[in-house]
């Protein structure tokens, strides 16, 4: 793809097995098919001289809204600055310097099989965060459910249902230009599973002082590359997981969930190594389980 202009090494790069969703398959909602990258033509530094990903970047990108960077022009890419925090725009990476090619950033991990934008507004890292909600399964007696074969309590956390692909996922969201994460995970969490968005200024306010002390305790469980099906070889997602822990099940265990925004539904959903979720959000499910000694 051209000679780079920075070539700093890459650090805790995710291997292939963590870089699948967005390989080898039909870009979403309707994108084209991505080139094939098999997983040891995944690093661009190995050798694939025919390789030709199609570009493609969606409607609701390239029609300029608020969130999205401006696009390539015939004058060439966007004259924006990488590796830093442009504006109000954050354009770092969590995973450390990123490499900029022929003018666009280069996706850390590697192939993707399409470039350009896709569906994501920002080029280069995409920053969201994800707030995982959750606490212990218990029987009518207020014990914990222990689980036959681990002899471990099981856990569990909110899930919220994808309106656009169906899947089910962890109610987290884009960090806004300029928000600090700690409100973009309390925001996200009331939009998508407590449908603060419709409620009235009293549920609101209620909602506000519900979470005030939960979110007050989080314990950060992951930072870095997302394996989202959005990812290209110019735009990726990344982000900032947190656990929010109830151990008695007095305060969150008690939320009155109800699903809005992004969300087609939502629920308390048991943790096991079973679950099929978006992206990579088993992985963050995983870490949480393990850290809270809980069933896997």
């Amino acid at each position: 793809m051209g000679n780079s202009n920075s070539t700093t090494t890459m650090t805790s790069v995710p291997k292939p097995n963590s870089h699948y969703k967005c390989r080898n398959c039909q870009y979403p909602r309707g994108g084209p098919q991505r080139y094939a990258v098999p997983d040891d033509k995944v690093s661009w530094k190995t050798n694939y001289p025919e390789y030709a990903p199609p570009e493609f970047t969606s409607e609701s990108v390239s029609s300029g809204p608020v969130w999205a960077d401006p696009g390539v022009t015939e004058k060439g890419p966007p004259p924006l600055k990488w590796n830093t925090v442009h504006g109000k725009v954050n354009r770092v990476s969590h995973m450390g310097q990123y490499e900029v090619v022929n003018g666009l950033p280069q996706n850390p991990v590697g192939r993707t099989g399409i470039r350009s934008r896709g569906h994501l507004g920002r080029w280069g890292p995409n920053h969201a965060a994800d707030p995982i909600v959750t606490r212990w399964k218990r029987d009518k007696n207020g014990s914990k459910v222990i689980h036959p074969t681990t002899k471990k309590p099981i856990l569990q956390f909110v899930a919220i249902q994808r309106k656009d692909s169906g899947e089910w996922a962890i109610p987290g969201g884009m960090v806004d230009a300029g928000e600090r994460v700690s409100v973009t995970l309390k925001r996200e969490f009331a939009e998508e599973a407590m449908n603060s968005l419709e409620a009235n200024s009293e549920e609101k306010e209620k909602i506000k002082k519900s979470l005030e002390t939960l979110f007050s305790k989080g314990v950060e469980v992951y930072r870095g590359y997302v394996d989202d099906p959005r990812n290209t070889d110019n735009v990726w997602m990344e982000t900032v997981a947190y656990n929010f822990h109830d151990d008695t099940g007095d305060s969150v265990g008690k939320f009155n969930l109800n699903a809005g925004d992004d969300a087609g539904n939502v629920k308390w959903t048991d943790i096991s190594s079973s679950l099929q979720l978006f992206a990579s959000h088993v992985d963050f499910i995983e870490k949480v389980a393990k850290k809270n000694n809980a069933h896997w």
